[in-house]
C-alpha cells in the first residue's frame, strides 16, 4: 500500500505564495508520475501540475509561470510552489501519485494510483 500525506495549505492573500509538499510512503518501487490536482466549489476536478520520472513537468495554463512543481526522488516528496496567487486559485488540492508498489509477501509489482486527502488552498484579501 502506498500512503500520501499533505502539508502546506491555508489562507493567503493576493499575490501572496504558498508551498505544498506530498511525500509518498510505503513499499514502493517505482514512481511514474507524481503532481497536484485541484478542485474549486462547483467545478470539477482540474490538473494542476504533473511531474514524470523523467523529469519532464506539465503544468494546467492558468498556472503557467507562477507555479513551480519539483520533486525530491529519494523522498519520494514532491512540492507544488505557488507564487502571485489569485482568488481563482482558491480550491482543495490533492495529491495524485501513480507508479508500482511491491505486494507484501510477494516480489510482484503491482499498478497503484494513490490519492491524498487534500489541502484547502484559500486566496482572499
Amino acid at each position: 500500500q502506498v500512503q500520501l500525506v499533505e502539508s502546506g495549505g491555508g489562507l493567503v492573500q493576493p499575490g501572496g505564495s504558498l508551498r505544498l509538499s506530498c511525500a509518498a510512503s510505503g513499499s514502493i518501487a517505482s514512481i511514474t508520475t507524481m503532481g497536484w490536482y485541484r478542485q474549486a466549489p462547483g467545478k470539477q476536478r482540474e490538473l494542476v501540475a504533473q511531474i514524470t520520472s523523467g523529469g519532464n513537468t506539465n503544468y494546467a495554463d492558468s498556472v503557467k509561470g507562477r507555479f513551480t512543481l519539483s520533486r525530491d526522488s529519494p523522498k519520494n516528496t514532491v512540492y507544488l510552489q505557488m507564487n502571485s496567487l489569485k482568488p481563482e486559485d482558491t480550491a482543495v488540492y490533492s495529491c495524485n501519485v501513480i507508479g508500482l508498489h511491491v505486494v507484501p509477501g510477494t516480489t510482484y509489482r503491482h499498478y497503484f494510483n494513490s490519492w491524498g486527502q487534500g489541502t484547502q488552498v484559500t486566496v482572499s484579501s
